[in-house]
């Protein structure tokens, strides 16, 4: 595949995680031709640059407490298609890409350019005292089961927009300019995915999920609701409704 195939990644701290994920990156079978890693407010990721890596750099929004995770986006996929890429792989930094996604996601995208194309993601338990075994991955299969998990092999299309999620997800970059990015407003935790779902859909594009781009999702204490996002929450929440006239996270909001 000569195509560019680029993984854009948008962190701030969570270097161990970000490096386990570029351990996984470089053993893919079809490695990326460019990782494009996002630092949002994280100066000591500034000069990092381990082969085929590009750090870009973001400051911290006006918002107490919180990231622009949808400008960081942006500016990644922009970063991408400033070198040339032909798809944009979206990958959070927790995420460990499995042996095929890279290669999955590309061949997707460059065969259904109208597709956002999600991957099934695993939630790993703690990890051993030495780490996850990379090249075990595999053997924890077990996706999340609020969304589609077809088989490795297998794809999955006419998804429902309000399952897309931006953990693991990829599109050609003529779908990512028909969407226009996401919609910067949104600023820290919530609703900025569903809100460019809704903005994917509007222009016509399809959802569909694909068995061969799995992902693991490395293991880090959390809670739900996630109560310590709570004023990113409400905030992109008036967001939302503003735009589509209704809320989004319903359930956390409840």
């Amino acid at each position: 595949m000569s195509e560019r195939v680029v993984v854009i990644t948008i962190v701030h701290g969570r270097h161990q995680h970000l490096l386990a994920q570029h351990r996984s990156l470089v053993g893919a079978l079809r490695p990326p031709d460019l990782w494009v890693v996002v630092a949002m407010d994280d100066e000591e990721l500034h000069g990092w640059a381990p082969g085929h890596v590009e750090v870009v750099v973001v400051p911290r929004a006006s918002e107490p407490d919180s990231l622009p995770l949808a400008r960081a986006r942006n500016v990644g996929a922009a970063a991408a298609m400033q070198a040339g890429a032909e798809v944009l792989v979206f990958l959070d930094v927790d995420c460990l890409p499995g042996v095929h996604l890279v290669r999955a996601y590309g061949a997707a995208a460059l065969a259904s350019r109208d597709v956002v194309w999600s991957g099934p993601v695993t939630y790993l338990p703690p990890p051993p005292p030495r780490g996850y075994d990379l090249e075990r991955l595999a053997d924890q299969d077990s996706p999340h089961p609020a969304r589609p998990a077809p088989p490795p092999g297998e794809q999955v299309l006419g998804a429902d927009p309000d399952l897309f999620w931006s953990l693991s997800f990829a599109v050609h970059t003529e779908a990512w300019q028909r969407i226009g990015g996401f919609c910067e407003d949104y600023v820290g935790y919530g609703a900025e995915d569903t809100d460019f779902a809704r903005l994917a859909q509007r222009v016509g594009l399809e959802f569909g999920w694909l068995g061969s781009a799995r992902a693991y999702h490395q293991h880090h204490p959390t809670w739900s609701p996630p109560r310590q996002h709570l004023d990113a929450i409400l905030r992109n929440g008036r967001v939302f409704h503003r735009r589509w006239g209704c809320w989004p996270m319903r359930g956390w909001l409840e």
